[in-house]
Parts: structure tokens; sequence; C-alpha cells
């Protein structure tokens, strides 16, 4: 007859030994990712993303530290030596590298520190705009009724005025024309596109659970727009943002291009466009590679929204 109170002993043993090297461990399930974390992993491994961005980053290095590329003065040129002086192609980031304009003024140089104003206008109408225009569609489109009509209607008015005309009415009007005059310029009548953008997505997130959840538990306006609705309603309106800086930059160059934005001793790609027109029969290279910075600038910042949007964009994936 068995033992029965061994058999007992080893069932027990064997309920309670390890599980053997050759089972698989149970997995960790993966943790879950919010739409940034998704946009980033999309992002990384975007081509156009990864290409704006080391363009962009060398440009921001330019504007913070233009003597790192070059010692030549922008400003200061030679008539006598290097009057409309041709490209030296084999000299690399020398004085003489691209050139001279008509005054003596190494093209190179002009190139290098005209990047500082053209950034700078680009990044400062973006940050106003969108924090204007983002705090106008927010309180549009979350509280509606009068309030909204009263700010919808002034965007309208802001929006039929056709923006490069309109900021030369307002350059028009004063007399010293810095950079920071420029912004204001272009701020002044670019902040409507975001209005739009974030009214529409507050008027639908405003609608959420987890919105009319917050209210219930006697959650305050401000907290509601800043905690709840804000981060949720953020990604339409960096799209674009980061699409426009391009055009704000383009913009500037076109007015500086036509004598009303900013004009010399300020150092700009425009101004040196409108400087290679005059000269475009006998010194082509005036012109050519402000032209060629320009637009490929316009162009990094172009790509990289496309890639944030599709990213950001769900039905896009």
């Amino acid at each position: 007859m068995p033992d029965v109170t061994k058999t007992a002993a080893v069932a027990t043993e064997d309920a309670i030994a390890p599980p053997s090297a050759a089972e698989p461990a149970p997995q960790k399930p993966d943790k879950a990712r919010s739409l940034w974390g998704d946009a980033w992993q999309d992002l990384r491994r975007n081509p156009y993303f990864l290409v704006a961005s080391v363009l962009i980053f060398f440009l921001l290095v330019i504007t913070a530290f233009p003597s790192w590329f070059t010692s030549a003065s922008p400003t200061v040129g030679d008539l006598v030596h290097h009057y409309l002086g041709k490209p030296d192609l084999g000299s690399v980031g020398s004085e003489g590298w691209l050139g001279y304009d008509g005054q003596g003024r190494s093209v190179y140089a002009r190139l290098i520190h005209g990047t500082r104003a053209s950034v700078i206008v680009g990044i400062c109408v973006t940050l106003i705009v969108t924090i204007v225009g983002g705090i106008t569609g927010m309180i549009a489109g979350y509280f509606g009724g009068i309030t909204d009509a009263i700010l919808s209607r002034i965007t309208d008015i802001f929006f039929g005025i056709p923006f490069l005309l309109g900021a030369m009415v307002v350059l028009q009007s004063f007399t010293e024309r810095t950079i920071w005059v420029v912004v204001f310029a272009l701020a002044f009548l670019g902040w409507t596109q975001i209005t739009r953008v974030m009214r529409g997505a507050v008027i639908t997130i405003k609608q959420a659970d987890y919105v009319q959840a917050a209210k219930a538990l006697g959650a305050g306006t401000t907290r509601i727009l800043f905690r709840h609705i804000l981060p949720n309603a953020m990604a339409p309106v960096i799209v674009v943002a980061t699409i426009a800086l391009g055009g704000y930059i383009s913009a500037e160059a076109t007015l500086s291009y036509l004598g009303l934005g900013l004009s010399s001793p300020i150092v700009s790609w425009g101004v040196d466009i409108s400087t290679g027109v005059q000269q475009i029969r006998t010194a082509q290279h005036i012109l050519l590679y402000p032209s060629i910075m320009l637009s490929i600038t316009v162009l990094a910042f172009i790509m990289l929204g496309e890639a944030v949007r599709n990213a950001l964009d769900p039905k896009l994936r």
C-alpha cells in the first residue's frame, strides 16, 4: 500500500518548485504611450524630420555664433581691391569664398551674419502669434456665445487684410525699421490663422468626457483651460506655427527686398537680394547665394512642419 504522507509531500514540493529554465518568463505588458510619445517615435524614423532638424540646428548655431564661421566684417568693404570680386570657390570659408558685392563687402560674411536677422524675425513672430492667437482662440472656443461672436468678428476683420500689403502699411508709419519693428508688423497681422485653428480644436475638446468630469468635480475655469484643454489642443497649433515660421522668414525677406523692411546697416538676406538685382548682369553671385540660403531655410521649416503634421495626425499614419 503506498505511503500517502510521502506522496502528498512530493506533490507539495512540485507545486511550490520554481519554474524550469526552459519555461518562458512572463513578459511585461508594453507601457501605453501618449499622442506625443507616438509622435516622437514616428518622427525619429522620418527622414524629412531628421534632415530638417539638422539644417535648423545648423542655422541656429550660425545665428548664435556667427564668428565661428567667419572673421570678416559684413559691413566693411574695400572698393579698391574687392569691387564686384568673383567667387574663389577653392578657398572654402575664406573672406572671398563667395565673392564680393558692389561695395567691396564679403558676400560670405554677409550670408553668415544675415542668418541672425532672418531667424530672429521668424522665431519671434511665431512665438508672438502662437501666444496671442492661442489665447484668443481658446477663450472664443471655450466660452462661446457673445464672447465667441465678438472675437470671431475681430479675427475676420484682421484676416481680411492682405498680409504683405497690411505689413507694408504698418511699416510705412515707422521712420526707423529695426528687427523688432518688423516683428511687430508681421505679428500684428499674423495671429488670425492660429486663432481659428485653436478655436476649432477647443470647440471639439470641450465636449470630451474628461472635461465634463472636471467641471462636475468643481475644477475652475483656469484649471480646465490650461490643464485639460490646452495640452490636447496644441497639436494642430504646433503644426500650423511650424509651417508658418518659414513663411514669416520669407515675408521679412520680401519686405526688405521691396525697401520696406530691414535696411542697412542691418545685414539681411532680403537686403542682399535687393542689392544683387541691381548687379544681376555683371555679378550674379550677389543675388544667387542669399537666394539659395533663404530657400533652404524656408524649405527646412516647411519640411519640419510637414513631418510634425504627419506624426500628430492619426489619420495619416
